[in-house]
């Protein structure tokens, strides 16, 4: 019986492991920790790893929600619950405009024939290298002086659909291309229409790109700071203008922002959990067993 050798991993690359690892952890574990404290124990110079864990500062930014009464609670700030609904509202609603209309236009890039169609597809993506900060000014002047939506998220909305647009139509154009034109005409020989074979036939076998865009589509519009902090009011702010407006010259509270930045990450990790799952069955879903 002849006994196998293995090769030895160079120990730098364990020490660059370790090192990526304490990098992407650190911070988030570093958040998680001071969420946990009391602004006593954030600001004593004593301050170590070692403390009382409490659930205060959760309580305190999630008060609206809340089916109890906390005692240290004395008065309930909802800025925080009106941001989350806000956050959620404008991230999904602009996730599925974009995914409706992007599929769409990307299905007609693709299959249809006409004047332009390459100059089209192109320019679409070269809208999308654009910063969101040179449409700072003119979107700001439309939406409030032309079209009165600013401090609405339906404003919000517009902006992110049309910020998104282009990457959906570009990274859903490869997996359209991909999908047999025979089988879209052998649908349209057993008496399919046009709008059946789309939806029939098409968006089934490009479920791995629509997951994939729907995922970078929400994580934009729910991490966005600079155009929602310019267009929206205090009734529609998201979740991180709230934040960052939370931070004043006098007061910082620092366990209940840590505490908001902990529950700003857990929807887009449900979203992507969600999301991955549809491509990891798009993916599977023509394998054979041979």
């Amino acid at each position: 019986m002849s006994a196998k050798t293995y090769d030895r991993q160079n120990p730098a690359f364990y020490a660059l492991l370790v090192a990526l690892v304490v990098m992407s952890v650190g911070p988030i574990a570093m958040m998680l920790m001071t969420s946990l404290k009391l602004n006593v124990d954030i600001m004593s110079d004593t301050s170590s790893l070692l403390f009382m864990p409490t659930l205060r500062n959760y309580e305190t930014a999630l008060c609206d929600f809340l089916w109890y009464e906390a005692p240290h609670i004395e008065y309930c700030d909802k800025t925080f619950g009106r941001a989350l609904i806000n956050s959620l509202v404008i991230a999904l609603v602009s996730t599925v405009l974009t995914l409706v209309i992007g599929c769409m236009a990307a299905y007609a890039l693709v299959r249809f024939r006409f004047m332009g169609r390459d100059t089209v597809s192109l320019s679409t993506l070269a809208m999308r290298m654009v910063p969101p900060a040179v449409l700072l000014v003119p979107v700001f002047g439309i939406w409030t002086f032309q079209f009165q939506i600013d401090g609405t998220r339906a404003g919000i909305i517009l902006v992110y659909v049309a910020m998104n647009l282009p990457f959906v139509i570009w990274i859903l154009q490869s997996f359209i291309v991909q999908v047999p034109i025979q089988l879209e005409e052998a649908a349209r020989m057993d008496g399919a229409g046009p709008f059946q074979v789309f939806f029939l036939v098409v968006l089934p076998l490009i479920k791995p790109g629509l997951a994939a865009a729907a995922i970078f589509t929400f994580r934009v519009a729910w991490n966005e700071f600079l155009l929602a902090n310019a267009l929206a009011d205090r009734n529609s702010r998201t979740v991180p203008v709230t934040i960052v407006n939370s931070i004043t010259e006098f007061d910082i509270d620092w366990g209940v922002i840590m505490a908001t930045g902990m529950l700003l990450a857990i929807p887009p990790i449900i979203f992507t959990f969600v999301a991955s799952r549809q491509i990891i069955t798009g993916m599977t879903a023509g394998a054979v067993k041979g």
